[in-house]
């Protein structure tokens, strides 16, 4: 199937994140095409900075033990390595040992025999970054500004984001399974091949296109791809037999989550796509070739960091009046005005320590004053959102807005209205809030250097 690529590597991912789910046979038919290799990214800063924050999982432990038994069996008995990345979603200390328990239930329960795991640690201390700070070699990321040491003493978690490399130091050591804290997206699937020997350039922009599953394709986002990676260029293939790849999706993949379509920055260096060239096999596979990769002069390890910003209680209520909806912002603007002046007064709580936040979901609250379409909506739900430093000052400034919201009137009206709560009680308490904080890369002499290696057989 990949005559057209010299001597390929060839890497399954079943889907783009872990716990996502994917087809029952989706393992069997990679296999079945000639996978060296099963690798799957575990996690995303995608939902904010609350997992890494509170080295919390995103995805529910039975969708992710699910489609972890459904990969381990198989790749043990076709002998190949199974990588997962940024596990437990923000890749910290506790979310590797969350899917390293997972998976040694797995193979004790299915009796799968053979299999090594290695744990990588990415997660640092913050004063272990002190003497890099102190000389020099954290630098900014634009927008970021200089890092001060008491911005990074006050992160909660912070995680480095590896590259291949120390995937390929643990399968070096032995390891048939390998659970990774935070790491690139593209590492996990780049790994194998650079192992073997493939070209940089192929290799990243394979693992670029195949990062989220079948998400390159024109199909329904389930059952992944293979990437066969050669020594001149590489072709991604759906696994799905419905499902195709076209020269327009492939291409179209270094647009997500990238800015800049043509070049992709990792640890070691870019990848440059400038040169690509993007040709159909058929209707379901598509050939690559022309990628190149620049390494850079020194080796950096980009920092996550989450630091706590206090404490949230939200309130939803919904509005139907149509006057107030053809005036919705006139309304939001004065009892915002109304509760900044009140709440000072009525509960002594200094302008700087609270913040208050009014956000019409069903008019503009997504894009605000951008958005292209102001007419009226049939109906919002205005969600309340009141910050401060703890959680019961944050409860009492919702509690004493709680009949405003209901009951407001219009500039100028001569009648009370009244709204409907979505819940009751309707103060919702959303506990910590975390901030990122750290847009940072740190200089390395070694990418093995903020990174600790536990390899163990399971009996």
């Amino acid at each position: 199937m990949s005559d057209e690529v010299r001597n390929p590597v060839r890497v399954l991912v079943p889907v783009g994140m872990l716990g996502a789910g994917f087809p029952s046979d989706t393992v069997k038919r990679g296999i079945a095409m000639g996978a060296d290799a099963i690798a799957v990214d575990g996690g995303s800063t995608d939902s904010g900075p609350y997992y890494l924050g509170a080295a919390t999982p995103k995805t529910a432990r039975a969708a992710v033990r699910r489609d972890l038994q459904a990969i381990l069996a198989p790749a043990a008995e076709a002998g190949i390595p199974v990588i997962v990345g940024s596990c437990g979603t923000s890749g910290t200390d506790a979310g590797v040992d969350w899917v390293h328990e997972m998976v040694c239930e797995i193979l004790h329960q299915d009796r799968i025999p053979g299999r090594t795991v290695a744990r990588i640690y990415s997660e640092l201390a913050p004063t272990a970054l002190h003497d890099k700070l102190a000389a020099g070699d954290v630098r900014p990321l634009a927008p970021a500004g200089p890092l001060t040491r008491e911005v990074l003493d006050g992160c909660a978690h912070v995680v480095g984001l590896m590259g291949h490399e120390p995937i390929a130091a643990a399968l070096s050591a032995g390891a048939n399974i390998v659970l990774a804290g935070r790491a690139t997206d593209c590492a996990l699937i780049a790994a194998v091949p650079l192992m073997r020997g493939k070209p940089f350039g192929p290799a990243w922009h394979a693992a670029k296109i195949a990062e989220c599953g079948n998400l390159c394709t024109t199909g329904s986002g389930l059952g992944g791809v293979v990437v066969h990676v050669g020594d001149d260029g590489f072709v991604v293939e759906p696994v799905d037999e419905t499902d195709r790849c076209t020269p327009f999706s492939v291409s179209a993949h270094m647009l997500y989550e990238n800015a800049d379509p043509f070049r992709l920055r990792e640890p070691a260096g870019t990848l440059v796509a400038t040169n690509a060239q993007y040709t159909a096999l058929d209707e379901r596979r598509v050939l690559v070739r022309g990628s190149e990769f620049e390494f850079a002069e020194d080796h950096t390890i980009k920092l996550e960091g989450s630091a706590p910003a206090g404490a949230q209680t939200v309130s939803i209520v919904g509005i139907r009046e149509p006057e107030v909806l053809l005036r919705l912002d006139e309304w939001l603007d004065s009892l915002r005005a109304y509760l900044h002046n009140r709440i000072p007064e009525v509960l002594g709580i200094e302008p700087g320590d609270y913040d208050i936040d009014l956000r019409p979901y069903g008019a503009n609250a997504v894009l605000g004053s951008a958005d292209p379409d102001r007419t009226p909506p049939r109906e919002v739900g205005v969600v309340f959102c009141a910050t401060a430093a703890d959680q019961p000052t944050a409860t009492t400034i919702a509690k004493f807005a709680n009949p405003y919201l209901l009951h407001h009137p219009l500039p100028g009206a001569d009648s009370i209205p009244s709204w409907s709560f979505m819940s009751s009680p309707a103060e919702m308490e959303r506990g910590t809030l975390f901030s990122f904080v750290l847009q940072h890369a740190v200089r390395v002499d070694d990418p093995l250097d903020l990174v600790r290696i536990v390899v163990e057989e399971v009996a």
